[in-house]
């Protein structure tokens, strides 16, 4: 009887265990800049490319090097997604709307743009605990630096890793990775 309560307890922390493992980008919904529900399952099928953004911040001008990689690889292959956050120096105080204004008239942002959510600390949206937890992405621990930083995200909704704040949208192992 002991032997049965023991394999039984292992099984179901067994179980546990890959169910966290499985988890992969399809399993999150967000919303968008207008506040409408984004099932990120529609992105199956494609590389896409996490950025968390702010609009008063040094590394602003990213928008526009985005919005270049997306004009040229964006589609039915690659996708970006911009995540507006107000963790880091409060350089993200608008609102939504704000935002959105922001980024299509300074840069012709035209790549989906999500709601603006936390990226560190107590609020940290549940996607975030997943790009930056190992034991969630099953990959590595990568704290959100900085704004702008990126994560790399395969066909199947799989993690690969992160790019730091600082490093272009079109650096080296941005563009070779979508182009694989």
């Amino acid at each position: 009887m002991k032997k049965t309560i023991l394999m039984s307890i292992i099984l179901l922390f067994s179980a546990i265990h890959l169910k966290a493992q499985k988890m992969n980008l399809y399993d999150f919904k967000v919303n968008d800049i207008d506040g409408n529900p984004f099932d990120l399952k529609q992105l199956n099928g494609k590389k896409v490319l996490i950025v968390n953004t702010a609009s008063e911040c040094g590394l602003t001008p990213q928008y526009e090097i985005l919005e270049e990689v997306y004009q040229e690889y964006g589609g039915d292959e690659f996708q970006i997604i911009g995540f507006p956050a107000n963790n880091f120096g409060a350089q993200e105080p608008g609102t939504n709307e704000e935002i959105k204004g922001f980024c299509q008239k300074n840069y012709g942002v035209s790549f989906p743009m999500m709601a603006k959510i936390s990226v560190k600390g107590d609020d940290m949206h549940d996607l975030y605990h997943w790009l930056t937890e190992k034991k969630k992405n099953g990959v590595e621990d990568a704290p959100v630096q900085w704004n702008f930083q990126k994560f790399m995200i395969d066909e199947q909704g799989n993690y690969l890793g992160h790019i730091a704040p600082q490093e272009s949208p079109a650096c080296d192992s941005i563009i070779n990775w979508i182009r694989e």
